[in-house]
C-alpha cells in the first residue's frame, strides 16, 4: 500500500507566446498584450495578478530591447499560466549581457538600474537562463494565491 500523496489539481497550462521588435515600442505592445491574454484567461484587467505582470513585463522586456538589443533581431515573450504559477520569460539576442540575480542594487542618485529592483520585489523567483541557440532568457514567478483565497473570476480561470 502506497501513502496517500497530497492532493493536487489537474494543471492545464496555457500558453502564449509572441515576438516583438527590439524598441521601446515592441516592449510597450508586449505590455498591452499580456495583459489582454490574462484577461482573455479570465484574470481580470486590474486585478492583483493582471497589474503585477504588467509591471514585470514592462520591466523586463524594457531591459530586453534596451540592453540585450541586436538589430534585426527580436525579443520574445512567454506566458505560461497554470493551476499553480504565472510564468513569464522575456528573452532577447545578447547572452553575454547577463544581468545579475544575486547583486541587485541601484545608487540613490542613478536615473536607471531599478527595474531589476521592482522585478526582485514583485516576483516570486527570478532568473537568467541561457537560451538555445543564442541569447539569454530573463524568467520572473508569480505563485497564485491558494484555490480558497482566490475571487471567485481569479478561481475560474484555473479549471478552464
Amino acid at each position: 500500500m502506497r501513502p496517500a500523496s497530497t492532493p493536487r489539481l489537474p494543471v492545464t497550462a496555457r500558453v502564449f507566446v509572441q515576438r516583438f521588435s527590439s524598441t521601446p515600442r515592441g516592449a510597450r505592445l508586449a505590455r498591452h498584450l499580456v495583459v489582454h491574454r490574462l484577461d482573455a484567461w479570465g484574470v481580470p484587467y486590474g486585478s492583483a495578478l493582471s497589474d503585477t505582470a504588467a509591471l514585470l513585463v514592462a520591466e523586463l522586456a524594457a531591459n530586453a530591447v534596451t540592453h540585450g538589443r541586436v538589430p534585426g533581431r527580436d525579443i520574445e515573450v512567454l506566458l505560461r499560466l497554470d493551476a499553480y504559477t504565472l510564468r513569464i520569460d522575456v528573452s532577447d539576442s545578447r547572452g553575454e549581457r547577463r544581468p545579475s540575480v544575486t547583486t541587485v542594487t541601484a545608487a540613490s542618485e542613478a536615473e536607471h538600474g531599478r527595474g531589476l529592483l521592482l522585478v526582485d520585489a514583485l516576483a516570486d523567483r527570478w532568473g537568467v537562463f541561457d537560451r538555445v541557440p543564442v541569447g539569454k532568457t530573463v524568467r520572473a514567478e508569480l505563485d497564485l494565491p491558494p484555490r480558497d483565497q482566490r475571487s471567485r473570476t481569479a478561481d475560474d480561470f484555473a479549471r478552464e
